[in-house]
């Protein structure tokens, strides 16, 4: 299904099965090689979508630009350093890459981070993803909503009224809107995660699609699994062909394996979540004749006598007069000799 049949299928008061969006990111390093392969694992994991980010590194940072990630994991301590490994991959690449995608059945995205990619970009995505370092880059949101087409925004490190403010600007143009709760903490301790966070978006801003990017360590998937249940509709993790791999977003990326796992836990709930609308299923029959409650004569009960509250009790199963109507039995008369626990039936009365 494509982000923008899902975006407008969405029931608010539902739990949905996912629109999951693998971020690719810049994974790839630079090669094609590896940029389809990630394209062809995201496709075998289950993912929807994967996204890419478009850059470079002289418009994205100035030389001064410290890090904000953690060290150990990537050395690199300038952003403008660590964006010039990896902006090798412009309009032609992603042109290729969206051609890619569209044969191996995934729906192609990437982020813009500039004008001219999202200029060129527009022409081959169906949606824009708005990073959450954008948030308050008013001009640049401006721009992206002219397109008309929905916005995917990230909230991260975002106060309510940063994330208003960008909202109003958004709902001035009329775009689909997705706001995606997100931390801004590489990698993101599962402390951090705030997942109830999710709760607080559906809450100030019921009439968009609440979704979840999310920066924690893959593990068993947990974070996702649950984000889920709380109601985003829209995933987003970093997603990697080898999590071993050195770099800022492949130690806190899901692959393959993960995402199968992360959809094989997410049938199971599936299966348990079942109808969201209350009414006794099939499968419950016998219960409902079985298992509730009729009349019954609490004593024997001569035929003409008017019936009184200590000739009547109840048990099961339900196939005489229901307990409900046990204020409408008293006053009636019985019609015929009733034994001490027989069930009741209407035509046994007046």
């Amino acid at each position: 299904m494509k982000i923008v049949k899902f975006l407008n299928d969405y029931k608010h008061h539902l739990i949905t099965t996912p629109y999951v969006i693998a971020e690719a990111g810049v994974n790839h390093e630079g090669s094609m090689d590896i940029a389809k392969r990630l394209i062809d694992e995201a496709a075998e994991g289950g993912a929807q979508a994967i996204k890419f980010q478009t850059y470079r590194a002289d418009t994205i940072a100035s030389k001064d630009s410290p890090f904000y990630w953690d060290i150990t994991k990537e050395p690199t301590r300038s952003q403008h350093e660590l964006f010039k490994k990896y902006d090798k991959f412009w309009k032609k690449e992603y042109e290729e890459l969206k051609v890619y995608c569209d044969k191996a059945g995934i729906e192609f995205m990437s982020t813009p981070f500039d004008v001219e990619s999202a200029i060129f970009l527009n022409d081959l995505m169906s949606v824009f993803k708005i990073s959450s370092s954008d948030i308050t880059n008013f001009n640049f949101i401006e721009l992206q909503c002219s397109f008309g087409k929905p916005i995917i925004l990230s909230t991260g490190a975002s106060n309510l009224w940063e994330v208003q403010e960008a909202v109003d600007i958004i709902e001035k143009h009329g775009n689909k809107l997705c706001l995606m709760h997100c931390v801004l903490n590489y990698p993101t301790p599962n402390k951090n995660a705030n997942l109830g966070m999710i709760w607080d978006l559906k809450q100030k801003f019921p009439q968009h699609v609440p979704g979840y990017s999310d920066h924690t360590l893959p593990q068993s998937m947990e974070v996702i699994h649950s984000s889920v249940l709380l109601g985003a509709a829209v995933i987003e993790k970093h997603f990697t062909h080898d999590k071993s791999l050195p770099g800022n977003d492949h130690y806190h990326a899901m692959d393959k394996s993960d995402l199968k796992e992360f959809w094989r836990r997410w049938s199971f709930t599936e299966e348990l979540l079942g109808s969201f609308k209350l009414e006794a299923l099939k499968d419950e029959e016998p219960a409902r004749k079985n298992a509730r409650r009729s009349l019954v004569a609490a004593r024997d009960i001569p035929a003409g006598k008017i019936i009184e509250a200590s000739d009547l009790t109840w048990k099961r199963p339900a196939h005489g007069i229901s307990a409900k109507f046990y204020n409408d039995l008293i006053g009636k008369k019985a019609l015929v000799h009733i034994n001490d626990d027989d069930v009741l039936k209407w035509k046994m009365f007046n």
